[in-house]
């Protein structure tokens, strides 16, 4: 997901895709874990995804 994408949205809809995002992450670690993925580069592409939304919401001030 793109920053413009991220700042496009409201705080709720930020917040959701967050939480959903640190699923996504946490079932990909898991994953890969047990049997490698065939694209690890998603686990690193969802990490830096939190990121940007945890920077947006800092910026925001929440």
């Amino acid at each position: 997901m793109k920053i413009s994408e991220i700042r496009k949205m409201d705080l709720a809809e930020l917040n959701e895709a967050l939480a959903d995002n640190k699923k996504k992450y946490a079932s990909l670690k898991l994953s890969h874990a047990v049997t490698p993925l065939e694209n690890p580069m998603e686990i690193r592409n969802v990490r830096k995804t939190i990121a940007r939304m945890m920077t947006e919401l800092n910026q925001r001030g929440n």
